[in-house]
C-alpha cells in the first residue's frame, strides 16, 4: 500500500511539473504595447475617450464583468501569461494609480500592460479619440525604467510584446478621410514608427521581444462601415496593405539580434494562423467566421457591441469575431497557443515557449 501511494505522488509531482501553468520558465514579467487587441483596460482610466469596452456585454465569459478588454474574455496577453504561470498584467494607468494615491508600493514585478485600443503606429491615429499612440506607451515605460521604478534586470529578463497597425490601415481607407500618401508610402511610415518602438525597447534593455503581425484588417465585420468595401469577401484591398505592412514588420524582427547582439526577436504571422482558422473554421468549432456575435447591422458590423440596440449571439465560443473588430475568447485561445508552442508557418524563427525557457545573460 505504501508503495503505490508512493507511486501516486511521484505521479502527481511530474504531472504537475509538467503543466503550462507552473512558473517553469525564464520569464518573470511580460511588458506590452499595442492597440485593443492587447487592452486590458487603460482606456478605462482616460476620462476623455470615446474607445471603450468598460460596460456589458464585454468580459461577461470568462471575467463575468467588464475589464475594458475588448472582447468577451481573455486576450492573447493574458492566455500567454496563463501558459507561463504569470497573474494577468495591470493596465499602466491602473498600476500607476495605485503607486501614486500610496495602495502599492511599487509598480507590478509580473510586468505591465501599456496598450491602449484605437491607437495606432503613427501618432496621428485616433487622436480626437483621446487615445494613447505607442509613441507615448513607449514614453510611459521609459520613464519607468529610467527612473528605476522597474528593475534593469527584469526588463532583461522579462519579454516584450508588441502588437499595432489595424487601426491605422483601417483608418486609411475611411470615406472622410483623403489619404496624403499612396498605400507603400503610408505603410512605410508605420513600419518607421514600429522600427522606433524596437530600436527603444533594445536600448532600454529588452532582450526577448516578440512582434506580432495583423491579422487579416480587411475580413473584420465593421468593414461594412466603408462605402465600396464588399460584404460577401474579405476587403482585398485593405489586406494587401496589411500583408505589405507584416512583410516589413518581420525584416525589422529579424534584424533585431544584428543589430543588438544578445536580443532576440519574433515574428507571430497571425494573418496566416487566423486565415487557417477561416479556412479549417468547423475543425476549429466555429460555426461562423463572417458575422460578429454582438452587434448589429450588416454582417452585426454597423454597431459596437454593448451600444444600444445590439444583438448578442447564444454562444460566442462558435464564432470568429466577438464584436465588429475584435475576436472571441475562442479565437483569441487558438492564436495564442498556435503563437505558444506552434511551427515556422505561424511563429518564427522560435516559438514563444522556446523564447520563454531561453537564459538570459544579465
Amino acid at each position: 500500500m505504501g508503495k503505490v501511494l508512493l507511486l501516486l505522488l511521484l505521479i502527481l509531482i511530474l504531472s504537475t511539473a509538467s503543466s503550462p501553468l507552473v512558473f517553469s520558465y525564464n520569464v518573470p514579467a511580460i511588458f506590452t504595447f499595442g492597440d485593443s487587441i492587447f487592452d486590458a483596460g487603460n482606456n478605462h482610466f482616460l476620462k476623455n475617450c470615446t474607445a471603450q469596452a468598460d460596460f456589458p456585454p464585454y468580459g461577461s465569459s470568462f471575467f463575468h464583468h467588464p475589464t475594458g478588454r475588448f472582447t468577451n474574455g481573455r486576450t492573447v496577453a493574458d492566455f500567454i501569461s496563463q501558459f507561463i504561470g504569470l497573474d494577468l498584467q495591470k493596465p499602466y494607468l491602473q498600476a500607476r494609480t495605485e503607486v501614486v494615491n500610496g495602495t502599492q508600493k511599487n509598480y507590478p514585478s509580473n510586468g505591465i500592460n501599456f496598450a491602449s485600443a484605437g491607437s495606432g503606429v503613427l501618432r496621428e491615429t485616433n487622436k480626437d479619440m483621446g487615445v494613447i499612440p505607442i509613441q507615448d506607451q513607449l514614453e510611459q515605460f521609459q520613464t519607468l525604467a529610467q527612473q528605476n521604478d522597474i528593475d534593469p534586470k527584469l526588463v532583461q529578463q522579462s519579454l516584450f510584446f508588441f502588437e499595432s497597425g489595424s487601426n491605422d490601415v483601417f483608418n486609411y481607407f475611411l470615406p472622410f478621410v483623403t489619404p496624403t500618401l499612396d498605400p507603400d508610402s503610408y505603410v512605410q511610415a508605420m513600419l518607421t514608427e514600429a522600427a522606433n518602438y524596437l530600436d527603444t525597447v533594445c536600448k532600454l534593455g529588452a532582450r526577448r521581444i516578440a512582434v506580432f503581425g495583423l491579422g487579416p484588417v480587411g475580413c473584420v465585420p465593421a468593414r461594412s462601415l466603408l462605402p465600396g468595401a464588399p460584404t460577401d469577401r474579405c476587403f482585398g484591398k485593405m489586406n494587401l496593405m496589411v500583408k505589405t505592412y507584416n512583410r516589413g514588420l518581420e525584416s525589422l524582427v529579424m534584424a533585431i539580434p544584428i543589430k543588438y547582439p544578445g536580443a532576440v526577436g519574433i515574428y507571430g504571422a497571425v494573418y496566416d494562423v487566423v486565415q487557417r482558422l477561416r479556412a479549417l473554421s468547423k475543425h476549429y468549432g466555429f460555426l461562423d467566421v463572417s458575422n460578429a456575435c454582438c452587434g448589429d447591422g450588416i454582417l452585426n458590423g454597423m454597431m459596437q457591441c454593448g451600444q444600444e440596440g445590439y444583438k448578442l449571439c447564444p454562444d460566442p465560443n462558435q464564432y470568429l469575431f466577438w464584436d465588429y473588430f475584435h475576436p472571441s475568447e475562442h479565437t483569441y485561445k487558438l492564436i495564442s497557443k498556435a503563437l505558444w508552442d506552434g511551427k515556422r508557418f505561424q511563429i518564427r524563427p522560435i516559438n514563444l515557449k522556446t523564447l520563454a525557457n531561453l537564459a538570459v545573460s544579465v
